[in-house]
């Protein structure tokens, strides 16, 4: 019930987003992209699970893009399905497989004279991920995965002739992604903490 709440929430946010996006200019189009993620452990965590490394995955969906006029503020938002390929014997327990949904507020730099072909921005924002993978328990180290992860984005790139955005952004592990099997009936404290950050390149083509 707690994870329908939380997607039903995320879900609120897009259709509030959407609905900036009628107030003035917007456009949608369609995104993908690499990421390379590593799941960060805590101390008492690194005795007992190996540390996984740097893995590469993949990432693609749809977004809608909205900024205001002359001023150059704006924010975007996308639905998107991620494949994250964790290199590690507990990959199961990490999960794989998310529908993510990302919601940044964004700034564009209107340079003159060449910002109809070339406009760089940053951005910044929450990003809301639903695991698609069945929950996974490790018995040995009395954990099990949670299905949902939340992140915060940092990020920057460059919008081409309108149309063309690439960009960069870092994602910091905000929840810990596992729970203790002991505790997870009685919502007690867990202090060991796993969370996942990753690096994500895109390109979106926005019509």
């Amino acid at each position: 019930m707690a994870n329908i709440k939380k997607l039903a929430l995320a879900t609120l946010l897009v259709a509030g987003t959407a609905g900036m996006a009628q107030a003035g200019p917007f456009q949608f189009g369609i995104k993908a992209g690499l990421n390379v993620n590593k799941i960060s452990l805590s101390k008492d965590f690194v005795n007992k699970l190996a540390e996984p490394g740097n893995s590469c995955g993949w990432t693609a969906g749809v977004m809608a893009d909205f900024t205001v006029p002359i001023i150059g503020v704006g924010a975007d938002v996308s639905l998107m399905y991620s494949r994250m390929n964790n290199a590690a014997e507990e990959a199961e327990l990490y999960g794989k497989n998310f529908i993510e949904i990302p919601v940044n507020l964004k700034y564009k730099f209107n340079i003159p004279v060449v910002a109809s072909v070339f406009k760089p921005y940053v951005f910044t924002g929450p990003q809301f991920g639903l695991r698609l993978d069945k929950s996974f328990k490790d018995l040995a180290n009395d954990v099990q995965s949670k299905t949902f992860q939340f992140n915060w984005n940092f990020g920057l790139g460059v919008q081409l002739i309108n149309h063309l955005q690439v960009s960069a952004s870092y994602a910091l592990g905000c929840n810990n992604i596992v729970t203790k099997l002991a505790e997870s009936a009685t919502g007690g404290n867990f202090d060991n903490k796993i969370k996942n950050n990753y690096w994500t390149v895109t390109a979106a083509w926005l019509f």
